[in-house]
């Protein structure tokens, strides 16, 4: 599928399963056995002339660096997870799939700014992407990546329904106004 993509396309990966420590924020879980093994897998996936760009957050940074083989990788914390409250939760899947619908939750990043956020990253690195003439990148997280894709193309599902789909890793190639994923 990669293979095949336009230069304007952009291709999204959701990173690896992390390591769940409850001692740690969210954004500070690294991958571990399971989720590198995971990254790896990817490395069939990605076009040799990628640009490669990921969350400040490890779990994102490492998975592209798995995916990829060690190729350098941009870091952007402006395609870093919905901000919200550090402390983990055992009901963050349902706030996070309420959040995507569309709900407010105090201390919870605002839908917009998380979608300008991330739009303005996306069309930074496209302009570096395209002057070396390789396929953009972005190794970033669930609730950011369906609240753009909502914004800016067809997903094949509502959001909600898309973001539970996410597979951890997962790839988006984004083409012709479409998001088509492909399993990780």
């Amino acid at each position: 599928m990669l293979s095949r993509a336009g230069a304007d396309s952009v291709v999204l990966i959701r990173h690896a399963r992390p390591d769940l420590r409850r001692d740690e924020p969210p954004p500070a879980w690294r991958l571990g056995a399971d989720g590198r093994a995971a990254a790896r897998a990817l490395r069939s996936v990605l076009p040799s002339r990628s640009y490669l760009v990921a969350s400040d957050e490890p779990k994102a940074s490492e998975t592209l660096a798995g995916a990829s083989n060690g190729a350098a990788i941009a870091i952007d914390p402006d395609f870093g997870e919905v901000r919200r409250p550090p402390d983990w939760t055992d009901a963050h899947r349902a706030l996070a799939a309420a959040y995507v619908g569309g709900a407010t939750h105090a201390g919870w990043e605002p839908h917009d700014a998380v979608v300008r956020r991330f739009d303005a990253a996306v069309r930074r690195h496209q302009a570096a992407a395209a002057a070396d003439r390789h396929l953009l990148v972005i190794g970033t997280h669930g609730m950011a990546m369906t609240l753009w894709l909502a914004s800016r193309v067809q997903l094949d599902r509502d959001p909600v329904a898309f973001w539970a789909g996410l597979e951890f890793p997962d790839v988006v190639v984004v083409e012709s106004g479409r998001a088509l994923t492909r399993r990780g």
